[in-house]
């Protein structure tokens, strides 16, 4: 079954071409040929000529990232982007979630939609679609939010993944948390799933991990494009009995996201090193799963700072409202194991009641996935997806300075000329306090 991704905004395309070039390398390493099948019918189309295209529709308001995405992608010569399977305008959003939203989004829906039904019916079987966007700018953000909306009517059985790229706590626009607030609530309304990447922390993943001096966006995308590719890549799951999963984003949202009110994944991967280092290390699972365990709990996103003092409540504290502000709760889990001696891992240490809360037994909430093939040149590597209350703290933060700047009517006339009122604002508001209370209570 294949996965149709819709790239969207200057972020959400060009992520998505690091997630493809990711993808088709890994597929095409050594001799592994129903690994490297599995991967190419998922993602990719051949043409007569034996050449992979992506199942991919790329939208924009401004040409320039678009062109950039699909000449790089043709110029690697391993795989390229459809000749019309792109959408762009030459005038942006502004950085307003409001004019993506409501002017863009519907006077192209006819274009985008075209676009979306035809890269849909090059698919044998549809396994679900995957929307790459920001949530700080104009294009990304409120055109996206619009695009989701119309995947969700025109696709109402289908699973509808979002992966959202949260800017910098520091700001990159003035704005971004009024986009990020906007776009957040209605895509609790439209997705199954929202798998959120902070910018911040894989910027500290590049600088501490990878040894990068000058940190690119480029040098950041990729570092997105490898979890989600760690994710994304064929597995063997508990019930696909030794052939690779046939539907991945309906196993990923059935196993994380069960329960309406809590839809956001966070993931991290285990090691993350610069290439140069990676011929000279030895990894054990041992070694990887307790350090992966303790991320976890200590919510840290990478193997260097973990505080190892945090540790799961005792029996006794699980009934207390606050188990300690330092220790992440979770709702469920979802492990994913690559590489060689994968079988002999050993994963009790994830399937520990105190991980979870209390009304949803170990057994629901943990998953565990595995494959043999190593992934993009680790010999081992194990990633975690995540439904917890690791986005807890950020999302609070943003929806807190939103709401500071709507309190003073700040920038508020610039979003209601374009057809948004305070109503909705409020409503959006509501809707994500309510979110902030479902995982405050895990």
């Amino acid at each position: 079954m294949s996965i149709v991704t819709v790239q969207l905004g200057q972020c959400g395309n060009q992520v998505g071409h690091e997630l493809f070039d990711t993808l088709c390398s890994d597929a095409q390493e050594g001799h592994r040929k129903a690994y490297s099948a599995a991967s190419c019918e998922r993602f990719f189309h051949q043409t007569a000529h034996g050449e992979l295209v992506a199942r991919a529709v790329l939208v924009d308001m401004e040409p320039k990232v678009i062109k950039q995405s699909v000449s790089r992608a043709a110029q690697c010569g391993r795989w390229r982007y459809g000749e019309t399977s792109h959408f762009s305008q030459k005038q942006g959003s502004g950085n307003n979630w409001a004019n993506g939203y409501c002017v863009h989004g519907p006077r192209h829906r006819d274009a985008v939609e075209e676009l979306l039904r035809r890269e849909v019916e090059r698919c044998d079987r549809l396994a679900g679609l995957m929307a790459m966007m920001s949530v700080a700018g104009g294009t990304g953000s409120g055109v996206g939010t619009y695009v989701t909306q119309c995947l969700r009517d025109i696709y109402p059985k289908s699973f509808i993944l979002n992966h959202l790229t949260w800017p910098y706590g520091t700001g990159e626009v003035i704005v971004q948390n009024y986009n990020s607030v906007l776009t957040l609530a209605h895509l609790y309304q439209l997705s199954d799933a929202i798998l959120v990447h902070e910018n911040d922390t894989v910027h500290q993943i590049c600088s501490q991990l990878l040894n990068i001096k000058h940190i690119s966006f480029s040098n950041v995308n990729r570092v997105i494009a490898h979890q989600l590719g760690s994710i994304l890549q064929p597995a063997l799951t508990g019930d696909s009995h030794g052939v690779y999963s046939r539907n991945p984003l309906g196993e990923l949202v059935s196993t994380l996201a069960c329960h309406p009110e809590y839809k956001l994944l966070s993931v991290c991967t285990i090691p993350q090193m610069p290439s140069s280092s990676i011929a000279y290390s030895t990894f054990s699972w041992p070694g990887l799963l307790k350090h992966l365990r303790q991320m976890l709990i200590s919510n840290t996103k990478m193997e260097e700072g973990i505080d190892w003092q945090v540790r799961p409540p005792a029996g006794s504290e699980r009934t207390r409202s606050v188990t300690g502000p330092s220790f992440n709760t979770s709702l469920a889990n979802l492990l994913i194991l690559r590489g060689k001696d994968v079988y002999s891992a050993d994963t009790g240490g994830f399937e520990d009641p105190a991980l979870y809360t209390s009304w949803l037994s170990s057994e629901d909430a943990f998953n565990l996935w595995k494959s043999p093939v190593p992934f993009d040149k680790y010999e081992k590597s194990a990633t975690l997806v995540s439904n917890s209350q690791a986005l807890l703290r950020p999302l609070d933060n943003m929806v807190g300075k939103a709401w500071n700047m709507f309190a003073s009517r700040a920038y508020i006339h610039q979003y209601i000329k374009f057809g948004i009122s305070e109503e909705d604002f409020l409503d959006s508001f509501t809707s994500l306090e309510q979110v902030i209370s479902s995982y405050s209570q895990l």
